[in-house]
């Protein structure tokens, strides 16, 4: 039997996925260089400040880059920033060769990396494998080019479309390898968003645990943001005991007793315009953007699900399919809000994709074709 050639793209996208978590608001990138057929150098980019992929996969060949060829998941950086730029580098290491997965859509950068390279007489190739490297990038992406933060919905439902039974009670209608994947997304993103009631009702910790250590309290845990009109959190919730940061999202104007007692329980208070009991999610993702959040996981509940999805908020749905069936005309489904008047209005999952997660399904897929 013969052995599978060697994608050496498909590692430095393998070696991409390692930085998610750590980098942002900079890209995951992974870069591989190979002379003669074999790995020389290999890296992925380092937390901010620190040095990028090309550079550290560029340490790691040594003289052995001379002549050789990198395969890099982003189009390198051209620009002086907090590091020098990854062209230079390339360029004074005798890079032969490039292949790049994705154009850096960072004004700043795209399409001159690739211009540097080539004037300095080093052969580019772009496109492979462009879709999973847009896939790894895609809060960067979104951020890059809007400000905004890419916004991930994500819920677990049974087979007749439940949330939970019409008691309240949903723990745990996903199985443990859905729910350790859960802890991996909180790993990723930037921050982590729920309404008020599904903190009240269920009283999550909201932390990532477990994922190689982001999960542990010793290192960086996503921004836990409560959207909460009225200031209904608890004071006692498990979330302001776990590490990391909690902003509480309220309407404007708000109690200023009750912002004060939510501050002493440790959470930052920001006041969002809001319409009755409607907030104004737009400009709290606006905000989120400012202070450079790139990707959001928005994980309930029904009513925050609806107000998001009726406003054309959402940018990927993840929805686990438990199979189970709840029933009650009182269980909530997944997504409250307006919705749609006729089924050819619905919104439609683009590049749709299933997985098995256990006895679970997730169907995941992106919304107007982001």
């Amino acid at each position: 039997m013969l052995a599978r050639p060697v994608d050496f793209m498909e590692s430095a996208l393998s070696l991409a996925g390692l930085a998610l978590g750590y980098t942002s608001p900079n890209p995951a990138v992974g870069a591989v260089v190979v002379r003669d057929g074999v790995v020389v150098g290999l890296g992925y980019t380092q937390p901010p400040g620190s040095v990028h992929a090309e550079v550290m996969a560029l340490h790691q060949a040594g003289d052995r880059a001379q002549g050789a060829t990198m395969y890099v998941t982003l189009e390198p950086c051209c620009r002086q920033g907090r590091t020098p730029p990854c062209t230079k580098a390339i360029t004074d290491a005798g890079i032969s060769e490039v292949h790049m997965a994705l154009l850096d859509p960072n004004p700043l950068v795209s399409g001159r990396g690739l211009k540097q390279l080539e004037e300095a007489g080093i052969n580019t190739f772009i496109g492979d494998h462009e879709e999973k490297a847009r896939e790894v990038n895609e809060g960067y992406i979104k951020f890059i080019t809007t400000g905004l933060p890419f916004v991930i919905a994500k819920f677990a439902m049974s087979l007749d479309g439940k949330i939970a039974t019409q008691n309240g009670d949903s723990k745990w209608i996903s199985g443990d390898e859905a729910r350790n994947f859960v802890h991996y997304l909180r790993h990723i993103v930037d921050a982590v968003m729920v309404g008020a009631n599904t903190v009240v009702v269920d009283d999550p910790q909201l932390s990532a645990r477990g994922c190689s250590g982001k999960g542990g309290k010793t290192r960086l845990q996503p921004l836990r943001v409560i959207v909460d009109g009225r200031g209904r959190t608890p004071l006692s919730a498990r979330l302001f005991a776990e590490p990391g940061k909690t902003l509480v999202a309220v309407a404007k104007p708000f109690d200023a007793k009750k912002a004060e007692a939510l501050r002493k329980a440790g959470a930052e208070v920001v006041e969002v315009t809001a319409e009755g009991d409607t907030m104004d999610l737009a400009e709290l993702l606006s905000m989120l953007g400012k202070r450079q959040v790139t990707s959001v996981l928005v994980e309930g509940g029904n009513t925050l699900f609806g107000s998001l999805f009726d406003s054309g908020l959402v940018d990927k749905v993840l929805a686990f399919v438990s199979p189970i069936i709840i029933g009650g005309d009182g269980a909530k489904s997944a997504v409250g809000g307006h919705g749609v008047g006729v089924v050819a209005e619905a919104l439609r999952l683009e590049r749709a994709k299933i997985s098995e997660f256990g006895e679970d399904v997730l169907v995941s897929g992106y919304l107007g074709g982001k």
